[in-house]
């Protein structure tokens, strides 16, 4: 098929074979890269088959022996068949239509191994069979076989397909090159005819570099829209972080989408669904003209834009219910804290007053607990409808905690009209909410002055101490005057001051004798906390409900186990500690006791609590029976003045009663010892113990033992000392019927007993009526 050709031809084979071999390395490195598909894998095998087509045909122009020449005339022969069957796995990936390619490739593939046999049979080794002599006009019409299977298949998948003008360049070429071929074949004999069969894969190979240079030209550009589209997909969702506004990220999404895509048509929407979800799209005009990816590029951007909005609205509902109370939809303390600190800037600014109605609703737990707590949260919700009544631009209201409200004032009125305020808010409640019967709403109103600190929790302390005074005097509301405001700084000092005790280790435990009524036999002692600030020494009942409130009980509470702890060691006494209902609450309770206690003997301990935090207290029954468990005793103090039920007491874990002594100070009367006298039967009935406290004179004393009261406590038995206290000298006693009777008031001097040691492991300490004098006492 090939012959003799001028030098230039073979000049201008090797060259196309150079080119054409160039553009094979930039086709391997375009199947190299990410964007590798079944058309650049074929387009660079056509590639390669042309190369060495064009090549095998150069070569042959120089080549001078025969056998080269007629082995370069096969190869080449076999290399058109080669480049025809490649045509057709090409034609099926770049058009991406035609009929099943398996029979097409299987036929055009036995044709040319039948055309290999039939060379090799032909010009095989000089020692093989005779040749057969028509072997060369059966291998070029076997060749034309394979072509015409190859134009069969192209026109079938042609039909199929719409062909873009890269399409139709390349099948222009290539029924250029087949009919260059087929001309020089059957014009062999003839010098032109040579030429033509070694140029004619050039228009081809023209063609499909063409085909290749403008997809690698599209690969380049996509693969720089595909850079693009991921720095605006970053740029957009950089900027859902810092947009507040889902709308105007939208727009943003979609102008970057028409930068990118170079489609002015793209347009955005975005649509809430349920729940606080959203869907975004984003589409051209015409979208079956997208890509894959720029469809996918499309989907991302909607995606951020989506999440973006639901992350913008559960912020913004984050953000509501942070200063939203959720049962009645009031700003909550949060809010309240805000807006009174930019109120009180602002009315620092402007010279004017802003005062604070604090609301309480009186009776609110007794609805809780009579009607439920849905028939509460119904009257909180109620509350805040009513008070919703009183807002407009100078007032706001929130709900603080609980059942307490406020009602802030921006440039308030005179006090007279702020209690007149705070009046007609209690009225109005009364008529709209509450019932005669109640609940009610107590106000207490504080003020704040330009000539006063910025401090808004001043401000609500003030309001809440005017109301909580106004519960206590019942009078409804109340206004923070002076006098109460000097209250408030004189708690506020002693607050500072009791912090600073309790800091300090200045809380002292003062030991009060409890002694056998008809003997006189010390048989335990009561620890009694005892505040001496210098040298003043502060009663109990001017610092013991504070420190309850403050939670300063806690650690003055451990301090007195401490202290019962070494004098049990010191004294060998049995040793009583108060434990308040502050404590109860705290979850530790146990492990504090037990490392206050420090290991000492548990049966030597007695935990009193009063009556009311027994009943009230949910936590009180089981930690006090489990220190009954251990071995310690529990007393009932203060017991008459709550309300026990009898037949709850069996159940209690309790092993004395303390008979309070509002009954012991009028024991002497009817009225006193009747409560007296049943106390006493109800602790023999139950097995309990009983104690009397608060004895002042003999004739108190006296009475109990009458009534049958087997222990008691107070001034006249023994006044509360830091070391063993007993009482002062008083009158001998004398025997009658067996009774202890003492005739008079005994003096309040303090005695000390006699230097012996003393153990009461075993049996009480008897303290002999004559080892008492009139000297003062001296601490052991």
């Amino acid at each position: 098929m090939l012959g003799d050709v001028p030098l230039w031809t073979t000049v201008l084979q090797f060259l196309a074979a150079g080119l054409v071999g160039g553009f094979c390395v930039l086709q391997w490195v375009w199947w190299r890269g990410a964007l590798r598909s079944d058309g650049s894998t074929w387009s660079l095998a056509l590639s390669v088959a042309m190369a060495g087509l064009v090549l095998v045909a150069g070569l042959h122009g120089v080549v001078t022996g025969a056998e080269p020449r007629e082995a370069l005339s096969f190869l080449h022969g076999q290399l058109v068949g080669v480049v025809a069957l490649l045509c057709l796995p090409a034609t099926r990936a770049l058009g991406s239509a035609g009929p099943r390619l398996r029979p097409w490739v299987t036929a055009a593939t036995l044709v040319l191994v039948l055309r290999a046999l039939l060379w090799f049979h032909t010009f095989g080794p000089t020692d093989a069979p005779e040749r057969v002599p028509t072997g060369r006009p059966v291998a070029v019409a076997l060749l034309f076989v394979v072509l015409g299977i190859v134009v069969g298949y192209v026109v079938a998948a042609l039909g199929t397909v719409r062909l873009n003008p890269l399409g139709w360049l390349l099948v222009s070429a290539a029924g250029l090159s087949l009919a260059t071929l087929s001309t020089g074949i059957l014009l062999s004999d003839q010098p032109a005819g040579a030429l033509l069969a070694s140029l004619w894969p050039l228009p081809l190979a023209v063609g499909l570099e063409w085909l290749a240079s403008a997809r690698l030209r599209r690969a380049q550009l996509t693969a720089l829209r595909r850079e693009l589209m991921r720095d605006a997909l970053s740029a957009v969702t950089n900027s859902a972080w810092f947009h507040r506004d889902a709308d105007a990220l939208l727009l943003q999404a979609r102008d970057a989408a028409r930068e990118v895509l170079g489609d002015a048509s793209i347009e955005g929407s975005l649509r809430p669904l349920q729940r606080d979800r959203y869907v975004a799209d984003l589409f051209p005009a015409d979208p079956d003209v997208l890509l894959p990816h720029e469809r996918t590029f499309l989907i991302d951007l909607g995606l951020v834009v989506s999440t973006a909005a639901e992350r913008y609205t559960l912020t913004d509902r984050l953000a509501r219910a942070a200063v939203t109370d959720t049962l009645t939809n009031l700003p909550n303390r949060r809010a309240v804290d805000t807006h009174l600190f930019e109120v009180l800037e602002r009315a620092a600014v402007e010279r004017t007053r802003v005062s604070v109605v604090y609301c309480d609703i009186d009776g609110f737990k007794d609805v809780n607990d009579r009607d439920g707590h849905a028939a509460g949260d119904d009257l909180l919700r109620r509350t805040a409808d009513f008070l919703r009544t009183w807002v407009d631009d100078d007032t706001y209201v929130a709900r603080l905690a609980g059942d307490e409200f406020a009602v802030i004032v921006c440039r308030a009125p005179g006090d007279d009209d702020l209690a007149d305020l705070a009046r007609r808010i209690r009225s109005g409640f009364g008529a709209r909410v509450g019932t005669v019967a109640g609940p009610a709403l107590t106000c207490g109103v504080a003020t704040w002055n330009p000539s006063d600190i910025v401090d808004p929790d001043a401000l609500l302390r003030h309001a809440d101490a005017a109301m909580l005074e106004a519960k206590r005097t019942k009078s409804g509301h109340r206004v923070f005057d002076p006098a109460l405001r000097a209250r408030a700084e004189d708690t506020r000092r002693l607050r500072a001051a009791l912090e600073r005790a309790v800091e300090e280790d200045r809380i002292t435990a003062y030991f009060q004798p409890i002694v056998d009524t008809r003997t006189l036999e010390v048989v335990g002692l009561e620890a009694l906390a005892r505040w001496h600030d210098g040298d003043e020494f502060i009663l109990p009942e001017h610092w013991l409900t504070l420190a309850e409130q403050s939670g300063l009980i806690v650690p003055i509470g451990r301090s007195m186990i401490r202290q019962a702890r070494r004098a049990l060691d010191r004294h060998h006494m049995p040793v009583a500690v108060n434990l308040s209902a502050r404590e109860l609450h705290e979850h530790d309770v146990l492990e504090r006791i037990d490392a206050a206690w420090s290991g000492g003997p548990w049966e030597h301990l007695t935990i009193e609590i009063t009556e009311s935090t027994m009943l009230r207290t949910a936590a009180a029954v089981p930690v006090l029976s489990e220190l009954r468990a251990r071995g310690a005793r529990i007393a009932l103090d203060d017991f008459g003045t709550g309300f026990s039920s009898l037949a709850r007491l069996a159940r209690l874990p309790v092993d004395v009663l303390k008979i309070d002594r509002s009954f012991v100070r009028e024991v002497r009367t009817p009225r006193g010892a009747g409560p007296v006298r049943a106390i006493v039967a109800l602790a023999e009935h139950h097995g309990l113990d009983v104690v009397a406290e608060g004895v002042e004179s003999a004739g108190d004393l006296q009475m109990l033992v009458e009534l049958g009261v087997p222990q008691a406590q107070g001034n006249f038995v023994g006044r509360p000392a830091r070391g063993l206290p007993v009482r002062g000298a008083r009158p001998q006693p004398r025997i009658s019927n067996g009774m202890v009777a003492v005739s008079g008031d005994a003096p309040r001097a303090e005695a000390r007993l006699p230097r012996r040691r003393v153990h009461l492991v075993s049996r009480p300490l008897r303290v002999s009526p004559g080892a008492l004098d009139d000297t003062t006492p001296e601490h052991l």
